[in-house]
């Protein structure tokens, strides 16, 4: 865990999932909730999704798995050749396309969550409700507090890991998400 005062303590042991034997990448989402507290009560239930840190709005930092532990944040990889222009796009096929990547190591694939950890900042997408597609929804905009702390704890992260900047990435340059997702956040 993280000792600083920047830093709050809200570990939540139901998302961890096995120990990382190493971090090879930082991948930064938005929640698609509204409040930090929403996010934190949604940890407590065993298995579910969760990251290692959440920034709230006001730019409070709450470490919610060890940095040594794995979470489920990441989904299936996407083709990282393909992303950075250095081999076709592959067929669209989402299960085969992240078992070929994981067949890889980084820097060769995107980080994932056997390698990574993860940092949610609280932000909603909109328009609301059930029956608009994930696609047709637009992540609301970081704020200059969640920046400065995102800024903050992702360089404390490099430092103490010796990473390097080229594996922090936004959620939806790894993985079939939203592509407004953490869009506006800043590192």
């Amino acid at each position: 865990m993280v000792i600083n005062k920047r830093v709050i303590n809200e570990r939540r042991r139901t998302i961890e999932n096995g120990e990382m034997s190493s971090v090879k990448g930082i991948i930064v989402h938005q929640t698609g909730g509204a409040t930090a507290q929403s996010a934190l009560d949604g940890y407590k239930i065993k298995g579910v999704n969760g990251a290692h840190f959440l920034i709230d709005k006001d730019g409070t930092i709450y470490q919610t798995a060890s940095i040594n532990q794995k979470t489920a944040h990441v989904g299936k990889l996407q083709s990282r050749c393909a992303f950075e222009l250095k081999c076709p796009e592959p067929k669209f096929n989402p299960l085969k396309t992240h078992r070929t990547e994981m067949q890889k190591h980084v820097p060769d694939r995107f980080p994932a969550n056997e390698d990574s950890i993860g940092i949610e900042l609280v932000g909603q997408a909109f328009p609301l409700g059930k029956n608009v597609s994930d696609d047709d929804k637009k992540y609301e905009k970081v704020t200059d507090a969640q920046n400065d702390s995102l800024g903050w704890l992702i360089g404390g992260l490099l430092a103490a890991l010796k990473l390097p900047q080229s594996e922090i990435f936004r959620h939806p340059q790894v993985s079939y998400k939203n592509k407004t997702e953490a869009s506006t956040a800043k590192f």
